[in-house]
């Protein structure tokens, strides 16, 4: 998507340790049009996939989720990052480690909102190693429900977490994939079929 590598060439910084912000239009504020742009291009992608719920992650995740499933006309269920006492019944958890915040944390989902009828597309902001979304597909395994597709707004190349998805079989999009980031800001990003 080349209006998302746009914006990321425009208003994102390179941090030191791989770090890319993209703060100000994607996970901090928000720019509710690039959003919607995002989620219009999701659904072209996954239109055909039979997907009849959207997952992500707190908090990231959640906008580009709504914005995804107003598309759709889908409902969204995101998994919490701790459990709160106003999750009621049983729940689906697992253990994500985020590169982010250098520490582990359990996820939980309320079984109810997520079981063998769903078929899922799963919605994150980044994609770098991949261990949130291996804690999002564990969620899924342990409900019953299929995953038809994975969507990632930027993915670091560079990483493992995407060669191991699709070497998985999951049918995975990322909107910018980033094969490379110097110090000094230059980005690289891969081509991509339309």
């Amino acid at each position: 998507m080349k209006l998302l590598e746009q914006r990321i060439l425009e208003d994102g910084q390179v941090r030191p340790g791989n770090v890319l912000k993209v703060d100000c239009f994607l996970n901090h504020q928000l720019d509710v049009g690039l959003l919607d742009q995002i989620g219009a291009e999701f659904y072209r992608i996954f239109k055909d996939d039979g997907i009849n719920k959207i997952l992500t992650i707190e908090a990231s995740g959640i906008a580009i989720a709504c914005m995804t499933a107003r598309h759709f006309n889908v409902p969204v269920v995101f998994a919490k990052k701790a459990k709160s006492k106003n999750i009621d019944g049983d729940v689906y958890t697992s253990t994500v480690h985020s590169y982010t915040y250098g520490r582990d944390y359990d996820i939980t989902l309320a079984q109810k909102f997520l079981g063998p009828q769903d078929r899922v597309l799963i919605l994150d902001d980044f994609l770098a190693n991949g261990k949130a979304m291996n804690g999002l597909l564990d969620v899924c395994r342990q409900a019953g429900a299929l995953v038809g597709g994975i969507g990632i707004c930027i993915e670091k190349g560079f990483q493992p977490g995407g060669a191991e998805l699709r070497a998985a079989g999951y049918k995975l999009a990322s909107l910018a994939i980033v094969d490379s980031m110097e110090d000094n800001g230059e980005l690289t990003f891969r081509e991509q079929e339309p």
